[in-house]
């Protein structure tokens, strides 16, 4: 037969205290003398007291749960950045809630509608590609929770954001590629909606610009999907002559274009260079091994998650936003190494 949970009056009976006494001192408040702490820090572990985080959530209108919201669960750097959410949380007694958007707009809605009822103590998001009106995350602000973003952040919010330096580490892929001797080289673009797309197709256009090469708009697509980048290889095979290097938004597409390539017997990297950006699991593994971007999701999420319990916890209002940059770094693999520096 289960038996009913130890409470903090079972803990009072014992000891003949008051049962806020019992509940100032697990809290280890200084009013309560050392001795008294520890009995009651004596009987609580006897009683195998554990606390209701429930009943303290409802009480102090939220709960010691951080909600997540992420695009899509199934990326690499997105797991890698749960796992480092994840490890702050629990040294911290949080819980963690991971929500999926499956990159929609009104599915990301939904996610901070469940989580706003669910009195989370603040919130983590990486807005999804479809987003493009961020009211539903002012209600966040609204309601008096924390929220930060992490790798894609609403354009106009002044919220804490870790972000990649995109620009940069799209400008070092780039200069890459020029320096294995491409001059043709075409960027399969995330959406320009986000500042993740647009900021990396800022660094691809800069390297081009700096090494004057000039662009071409049948260059630069919106490809960011394997499906998308290889239906696009199989395009410019059609319609141009292949480029010498394609430069892809993510490790994903750049797969999708390695496949078409293949297929059509084209050489990598000999004929065509590739590479990707965010360094997935199977950027080592895939033959030829891709070159890419590092993005550190694990550090991403450790620095979003002290940033939003630094929020969490502050008795101060009002204080400016914080922006944190981690930096990407250029990992050259087989797709792009022609054996030149």
């Amino acid at each position: 037969m289960k038996t009913a949970p130890v409470t903090i009056k079972d803990i009072a009976r014992q000891l003949k205290i008051s049962p806020s006494t019992v509940s100032r001192a697990l809290k280890n408040n200084p009013e309560i003398s050392l001795e008294t702490r520890q009995h009651v820090a004596e009987v609580a572990a006897r009683l195998d007291y554990r606390p209701n985080i429930v009943a303290r959530g409802l009480k102090q209108r939220q709960s010691a749960t951080i909600g997540v919201i992420i695009p899509e669960i199934v990326h690499y750097f997105f797991s890698q950045v749960i796992s480092g959410i994840e490890e702050v949380a629990y040294n911290e007694g949080y819980t963690v809630m991971i929500c999926q958007s499956n990159e929609k707009s009104d599915r990301e809605a939904n996610n901070v509608r469940t989580l706003l009822a669910h009195q989370v103590a603040g919130i983590l998001v990486s807005v999804s590609k479809e987003t493009a009106g961020f009211s539903h995350l002012e209600e966040v602000d609204k309601n008096g929770v924390p929220l930060v973003f992490f790798d894609r952040a609403a354009p106009g919010m002044a919220k804490d954001q870790v972000i990649n330096d995109n620009r940069e580490s799209a400008c070092r892929v780039t200069r890459h590629l020029i320096q294995q001797g491409c001059s043709r080289i075409v960027h399969f673009a995330g959406p320009q909606n986000l500042s993740i797309g647009k900021e990396r197709k800022e660094g691809y256009l800069h390297a081009l610009s700096e090494a004057g090469i000039a662009f071409r708009e049948e260059w630069c697509t919106v490809a960011d999907t394997f499906d998308k980048a290889y239906q696009e290889v199989m395009r410019l095979h059609q319609v141009l002559n292949l480029p010498d290097a394609i430069f892809c938004n993510n490790d994903l597409t750049a797969l999708g274009a390695m496949k078409a390539l293949r297929q059509l017997g084209v050489a990598i990297p000999g004929e065509v260079a590739v590479a990707g950006f965010s360094n997935g699991i199977f950027s080592e593994i895939s033959d030829p091994s891709l070159t890419t971007v590092d993005q550190h999701g694990y550090d991403m999420g450790v620095q979003a998650t002290r940033l939003l319990l630094k929020r969490i916890n502050s008795q101060k209002e009002g204080e400016p936003p914080v922006t944190m940059v981690v930096r990407g770094d250029l990992i050259i693999r087989d797709t792009s190494s022609r054996g030149s520096v």
